[in-house]
C-alpha cells in the first residue's frame, strides 16, 4: 500500500475564466499528511525501511517533517524531527500529534538541520526536506496519475522553496515524454532560484523573509537549478500578499485551504499574471499545507 493517495484532478471554471483556457488543479492539499511531500518522503522512507533503518530524522517545521512523522507512524518507525525556534507552536503540535519527537534548535532552518544530522546513529535514516533524489522519484507519481487520466497538459505551475517539487515534476514530465513549460514561482522574500538564474549560477539569497515559510530555502537544491538549463522553467515572483489573497480566495472558490506558500502558485492565476490564452490545458500543482489557519491568514 502507498503512502500516498492518487489526489484529485479537478477543473477549475473560476480560474478559466480569468484566465482564458481550461486550468487544472491537482489536489495534493487532499494527501494524508496534508501536502505533496508524502509522495517523495514516502517513498523514501519505504525504501530505507527495507534497508533496515530504525528511526527517521529529520529537519523541517513544516509539510516536510509532517510528512516524515505520518509515514513513520504508518510503518511503525520512530520519528525525530528537528524543528527551528520560528516553527509555530500548531506545526509543532501537529508533529506530535504523528506521534513524532519534536526538538527545536537554531533560529533559522540550517541550524536545526545541523543537529538533525548530529543525531544520527547506525540505524537511523535521515529524511532530507528537498534535495533527494528519492524524492524525485516519489514526487513524480503525481505527473503520471495526471497523464493517466488522460490529461497532457500545455504547461505546470508550481511553488518553489528547495525545489524538490520542481524536480520531482520535471522527472515526471520527463518520463511521460512532456516537453512543456514549468512556470516556477516564489514570493519576493523567497526568491531564491530567480536569484540563481539572474546570477547564472548557484547562489544563496542573504535572508528570507514573509509569509511563506514553507518555501523558505536560501538556496535552492543544485538539480532545481541544473533543470533551468535544460527545459523551458519561467520564474514568476508574486507579493505575500498576492499569496494569502489567493489562499482565501481558493478558499471560497474551491472549499479547500491551502498555506501561502501554495497560494503563490493560485496568486499567478487569481492575477493573471502570465498570458496563458494560446495554452488548451494549464495544469497547477495545489500543493497544500498542513499547518496553515483561516485565522492566520486573516491575521496577515
Amino acid at each position: 500500500m502507498s503512502l500516498s493517495i492518487n489526489s484529485p484532478l479537478l477543473e477549475s471554471l473560476a480560474l478559466g475564466q480569468l484566465n482564458h483556457t481550461r486550468i487544472w488543479m491537482k489536489m495534493e492539499s487532499m494527501q494524508p499528511s496534508g501536502s505533496f511531500k508524502i509522495r517523495g518522503i514516502g517513498h523514501a522512507c519505504e525504501y530505507h525501511v527495507a534497508r533496515g533503518a530504525k528511526r527517521f530524522v529529520s529537519s523541517s517545521g513544516g509539510n516536510a517533517g509532517l510528512a516524515v512523522a505520518y509515514a513513520g507512524r504508518q510503518l511503525g518507525v520512530p520519528v525525530t524531527v528537528v524543528v527551528p525556534e520560528s516553527t509555530s507552536a500548531r506545526a509543532r503540535y501537529l508533529l506530535e500529534l504523528e506521534g513524532a519527537e519534536v526538538k527545536v534548535h537554531g533560529k533559522i532552518w540550517a541550524e536545526a538541520n545541523e543537529l538533525a544530522r548530529s543525531l544520527l546513529g547506525e540505524h537511523d535514516a535521515f529524511i532530507h526536506p528537498f534535495d533527494d533524489p528519492l524524492l524525485w522519484e516519489g514526487h513524480a507519481s503525481m505527473i503520471d496519475e495526471v497523464v493517466a487520466s488522460g490529461l497532457r497538459p500545455d504547461a505546470v505551475i508550481l511553488s518553489v522553496g528547495g525545489g524538490g517539487l520542481l524536480s520531482g515534476v520535471h522527472k515526471g514530465l520527463q518520463r511521460n515524454e512532456l516537453d512543456i513549460p514549468i512556470f516556477a514561482v516564489e514570493t519576493a522574500g523567497m526568491s531564491s532560484l530567480k536569484a540563481s538564474i539572474e546570477a547564472g549560477k548557484l547562489v544563496s539569497i542573504p535572508e528570507v523573509t514573509g509569509v511563506a515559510t514553507s518555501l523558505g530555502a536560501q538556496q535552492v537544491a543544485q538539480q532545481a537549478f541544473n533543470l533551468t538549463k535544460e527545459r523551458d522553467i519561467i520564474p514568476v515572483t508574486v507579493s505575500d500578499q498576492q499569496a494569502v489573497d489567493a489562499c482565501l480566495a481558493f478558499l471560497d472558490d474551491h472549499r479547500a485551504l491551502v498555506e501561502p506558500a501554495c497560494g503563490a502558485s493560485l496568486a499567478v492565476l487569481y492575477q493573471q499574471l502570465v498570458d496563458l490564452r494560446d495554452m488548451n490545458n494549464v495544469l497547477v500543482i495545489v500543493c497544500g499545507g498542513s499547518t496553515t489557519t483561516i485565522a492566520s491568514l486573516q491575521a496577515f
